[in-house]
């Protein structure tokens, strides 16, 4: 696998990083800057925003993301996702200022492809 076979669009299901572990939907877009690093944006429950930009290798994407919460503050953090297949990334991630004893969890199914096809 590749880095270019990573760009694209990708449906998220994510599970946020506390003890009640409260789930999450959204939209994830991984691109490539000049410098063939990943830029990732994501769309969380349709209105929160967060980017990153981040690295490849061994089929494991790490990437330093960060978004402005509802009370103004820019919060930052890393996930790690394993590419399982260009069309299946499985992820954890943890933000600074997150409960140090959980984190949180995400996979990542490309838009336009089925499930079904992935498992």
């Amino acid at each position: 696998m590749t880095l270019e076979d990573l760009v694209g669009t990708y449906t998220i299901t994510g599970s946020n990083q506390s003890p009640d572990a409260a789930g999450y939907k959204g939209e994830l877009t991984l691109a490539l800057d000049e410098h063939k690093r990943i830029v990732a944006t994501w769309l969380i429950s349709g209105d929160q925003r967060q980017q990153g930009t981040g690295f490849f290798k061994n089929n494991i994407l790490v990437i330093n993301f960060n978004y402005e919460g509802d009370d103004k503050t820019i919060y930052k953090g890393v996930v790690v996702y394993q590419c399982i297949t260009k069309d299946l990334l499985e992820g954890f991630w943890s933000e600074k200022h997150g409960n140090p004893r959980y984190l949180g969890e995400e996979r990542c199914y490309r838009k336009g492809v089925h499930k079904e096809v992935l498992h």
